[in-house]
């Protein structure tokens, strides 16, 4: 046999210390009950209690609580062979990480938002396979096509502007680097979704977005901050601002949103814009798009599983539980006036002065 989550076992250490506890506690009472010296009176004043149920209650609470958590250990034995098969779409993110994103129209800054809503468009795609692609003046994959989000998530938090060293915003290259991310042999419909300011610097965006399109590929991009303009933080070592980034004018640097290249980029793949909001709202509508989208085999394979046996030891507790409701806590006594007479006319003889007594209350 052997268990699905062991972790669970070691929960049997306090339940076992929780025994001990309540066994020397148990011996301990008897013995101060024993030192009063009055067996017989404590017998007679406790005679309504069911003691031997009681002890059984206890005992059927502490099976009832092991076999739940050898349940939740999820026992296993023998084998049987499933056939899995995982179906979806195959997703890219790509991220800028260009120092533009640190500006801070978004709390903290648009960065940190993107990253928190690509954690949240992982949540809302489960069953299907994500990879990130970082960009600023260069682009790289940070992890290639997974469905372990777990791992993503970790590499995802890594992201931050200085992981390229080469300054700008190179949008087109960025597409085309996460567009060798996909796996070619799959029918699959594939999708990259581009979380940006918008502000390309270099490269034909638009003769890439043409490729993807040619290539069956959809862009969904989400545009990150205001066509007002905000200025770069620059920070220290420390994080601590030191000054707003200058031109070599020393004129203070405004990055914009450029909704309009996003906007066709996304109108040359079939794909839709989304301009990010506070609340993340776009988040939400772009998960309803992917979902929609016709989903193809990503993966199938035969599968040797072990067979779960958890059922009879949840039956085995749920039957201790139903036992101690059954258990009746108070002992069922015999009529009191059998029991008195009984033991009157074992303990008085007859013409004594207690027989005497009785017998003049009973002439009245």
């Amino acid at each position: 046999m052997k268990f699905a989550e062991p972790t669970y076992l070691f929960c049997l250490v306090p339940l076992a210390l929780v025994g001990l506890l309540l066994y020397f506690l148990i011996r301990r009472q008897n013995a101060a009950i024993a030192r009063l010296g009055m067996p017989e009176l404590i017998a007679r004043l406790s005679a309504s209690v069911n003691w031997r149920g009681r002890r059984w209650q206890v005992r059927l609470w502490f099976v009832a609580i092991i076999f739940l958590i050898v349940a939740l250990a999820r026992p296993q034995w023998g084998s049987q062979v499933e056939y899995i098969e995982r179906r979806g779409v195959e997703i890219m993110v790509v991220l800028d990480v260009s120092e533009s994103m640190l500006a801070e129209d978004f709390r903290p800054n648009r960065l940190a938002r993107a990253k928190l809503e690509i954690t949240e468009l992982m949540d809302q795609l489960e069953g299907n396979e994500i990879g990130l692609t970082l960009f600023s003046g260069a682009a790289f994959i940070q992890f290639p096509l997974t469905s372990d989000f777990a791992t993503a998530r970790t590499f995802l938090d890594a992201a931050y502007p200085g992981i390229i060293s080469r300054p700008g915003t190179a949008i087109a290259e960025a597409i085309q680097i996460a567009m060798t991310g996909f796996n070619q042999e799959r029918a699959t419909q594939k999708v990259i979704i581009l979380l940006t300011d918008g502000e390309n610097h270099e490269g034909d965006v638009f003769a890439t977005a043409q490729e993807a399109f040619e290539q069956g590929i959809i862009i969904y991009t989400i545009g990150f901050g205001s066509p007002d303009g905000q200025p770069i933080p620059q920070y220290d070592h420390l994080g601590n601002l030191i000054e707003y980034k200058k031109d070599q004018q020393g004129e203070t640097i405004l990055t914009t949103l450029d909704e309009l290249t996003l906007q066709q980029i996304a109108l040359m793949t079939d794909g839709r814009y989304f301009q990010a909001v506070p609340d993340g709202r776009e988040v939400g509508f772009l998960a309803d798009e992917i979902n929609k989208l016709q989903t193809s085999e990503l993966e199938s394979r035969f599968e040797t599983r072990g067979v779960e046996r958890f059922q009879w030891f949840l039956a085995i507790a749920i039957v201790a539980l139903t036992i101690i409701e059954i258990i009746p806590d108070r002992a069922r006594l015999r009529k009191r006036s059998v029991y008195e007479m009984g033991l009157h006319s074992r303990s008085v003889k007859p013409g004594s002065r207690g027989a005497e007594g009785r017998g003049s209350r009973g002439d009245f």
